[in-house]
């Protein structure tokens, strides 16, 4: 059974290159597998490994400046969610695009997933998904928003444009894990709404504690490993991954004429060239060839390369 380890912790770090190398030595040596994401602000990922290597790399995290506070959700899975170990410097560990943007300064106001729903139902609330669209098509809670945006970096230009409509509104938002609420909250603050919650510990956290009978989430959560969607008891939903998008597609999908293998689907059929279509081609070739003898040819599937916990 493979522990799978899905963190975040906001805290300003001097010189992030200087944590990586003893960081992946770690997790090399443990057989932990994954992608962790080092910026100034923080770290964010998504690990999985065994019950040893999973505490061995929490441990260290712990230590670095910091981080000592760190919280993070555990889920399990029967099959690697990983490939290969990951750890990359990036400018931030969710990209929103906005500097003066500091969650470790303040945030919105917690709810805890007991206490979601009856903050959801009220008219006085709008709920706002934080997340891309693909995320937002296979799962949502009821009458949640959806800004249809195709990455975080879009959504400050989003309510830009759609702030009006939420006027004498107090503003909910969620996502997967919590990290892009913690930057959106800060963000709605900074333009002057402090009315603003956000769901503590995510989705995740929501599809764990509540019981399936009294929830008001619709569908599968998107997480960003191998297991592709999670419903109620985080149990492992039905979709799959297609290897030319990244997006979520269900089994019932694979037998449409836009599917083959690594190459497209009915969602991105139209946005790639004969070229690029021909390329993944050969990619999913040396996958399989890869895979018939044993071997591991590419990491698991992380959207875009990224963890938007």
């Amino acid at each position: 059974m493979y522990i799978i380890a899905a963190l975040y912790h906001f805290t300003r770090f001097a010189a992030p290159a200087a944590i990586k190398p003893a960081l992946l030595d770690l997790c090399v040596a443990q057989g932990v597998k994954g992608t962790l994401l080092l910026a100034g602000e923080g770290i964010n990922g998504t690990i999985a490994g065994s019950r040893a290597g999973i505490d061995a790399v929490l441990a260290h995290i712990r230590a670095l400046p910091g981080c000592e506070g760190l919280e993070w959700k555990e889920s399990a899975s029967a099959t690697p969610p990983f490939g290969k170990m990951k750890v990359r410097l990036k400018r931030e560990i969710v990209t929103m695009g906005q500097p003066d943007v500091d969650p470790a300064a303040r945030t919105g106001h917690y709810v805890d997933p007991a206490d979601w729903n009856a903050l959801i139902t009220r008219d006085d609330v709008a709920v706002i998904d934080t997340r891309n669209d693909y995320e937002v098509a296979i799962g949502t809670f009821k009458g949640a928003v959806d800004p249809q945006t195709t990455c975080f970096g879009e959504f400050p230009a989003w309510w830009e444009a759609n702030k009006d409509r939420f006027h004498n509104k107090k503003i909910a938002m969620f996502c997967t894990g919590g990290i892009r609420c913690e930057k959106s909250t800060n963000f709605l603050l900074g333009q002057g709404i402090e009315d603003v919650f956000h769901l503590k510990g995510g989705i995740l956290k929501y599809l764990e504690e509540v019981p399936e009978q009294d929830s008001t989430w619709n569908g599968n959560c998107f997480v960003f490993d191998g297991r592709v969607s999670v419903g109620h008891g985080l149990r492992v939903g039905p979709h799959m991954l297609c290897h030319a998008c990244r997006r979520p597609v269900l089994p019932a999908d694979q037998a449409r004429p836009e599917y083959e293998a690594g190459v497209s689907c009915h969602l991105c059929i139209d946005e790639t060239s004969d070229a690029d279509k021909a390329r993944f081609r050969e990619r999913q070739r040396q996958i399989e060839l890869a895979r018939a003898r044993g071997e591991d040819h590419l990491s698991a599937p992380m959207v875009s390369g990224k963890s938007e916990l």
